[in-house]
């Protein structure tokens, strides 16, 4: 039995130029199948999503800060949830901050609308398996 792996689209919004930097870094070193968007704050990312030019180069996985210009983590999330139906495909969403508030952290615990709260510095074997995750296609499982 066999089974194909696909290519990972994730999607990273943080206005740290240097977080993303060593995101990137990181998953090349690691080898992890993932191509990587990214943008500074939520309102790019939103106008990326809608664009109906980029409906089949849309994320599997998003990971978002918290704190950013613009649009934060808490903004983009419910503008996410107004255009997700229209996304035809599931795509999770993770939180991804440095805060240690513990109202931020049962916030985005408490929302169905994000998977999980990783804080800052993030472990690159926990984002690894997170993306690894999303490589298995359904219905590519052959019997080799």
């Amino acid at each position: 039995m066999s089974v194909e792996r696909k290519m990972v689209t994730a999607c990273i919004i943080d206005d740290d130029d240097i977080f993303i930097y060593g995101f990137k870094k990181f998953v090349e070193i690691r080898g992890v199948s993932a191509e990587i968007l990214n943008f500074s704050n939520g309102k790019e990312a939103i106008d990326y999503l809608k664009n109906p030019f980029y409906a089949n180069n849309l994320p599997d996985i998003i990971f978002v800060d918290i704190n950013m210009p613009v649009m934060d983590g808490w903004e983009f999330t419910q503008n996410f949830e107004e255009i997700k139906s229209h996304m035809g495909k599931k795509i999770s969403v993770y939180f991804i901050s440095s805060s240690v508030d513990i109202n931020d952290i049962n916030r985005a615990k408490n929302n169905p609308a994000i998977e999980d709260y990783i804080m800052k510095p993030i472990s690159e074997t926990h984002v690894e398996d997170l993306i690894n995750s999303y490589q298995i296609s359904p219905g590519f499982i052959s019997m080799n």
